[in-house]
């Protein structure tokens, strides 16, 4: 218990430093009138978190499983990935009645990022063990 409390808290801590350097990069360079920083970290939180889940079940030991499983799923993507950032930016695009905004962040966003868990999911497929 005490190896996944590490590998959670150090992966977790790596993907919120992630987030925080991604976002902030991306909405420097697209301006904020989009939630773009949110988007591009939750697709490749997505991929990461598909392509993770994907060799997590082909890994035939369970114990190094667990702790890919633990370190890339739980923490890094757990710390990287921004749905409540998401949610909540959706919600203030709402409350400015940014409808088309608010719709076309609900939508892109949960199509590409979908789409992302199932190609990281497919690049599992090439990795060999």
């Amino acid at each position: 218990m005490m190896l996944a409390t590490i590998l959670v808290f150090i992966g977790g801590a790596l993907g919120s430093l992630w987030r925080f350097w991604w976002s902030g990069w991306v909405a420097e360079r697209f301006g904020e009138t989009f939630p773009f920083g949110t988007l591009v970290v939750n697709v490749v939180a997505s991929a990461l978190i598909g392509l993770i889940a994907g060799i997590v079940l082909r890994v035939g030991n369970t114990e190094t499983a667990a702790g890919l499983q633990q370190f890339f799923a739980v923490g890094i993507c757990g710390g990287l990935s921004t749905f409540s950032s998401f949610s909540l930016q959706t919600w203030s695009l709402i409350m400015e009645r940014r409808w088309a905004a608010a719709i076309a962040n609900i939508i892109v966003s949960t199509a590409v990022c979908f789409a992302s868990v199932a190609l990281g999911w497919q690049a599992s497929l090439t990795i060999h063990f």
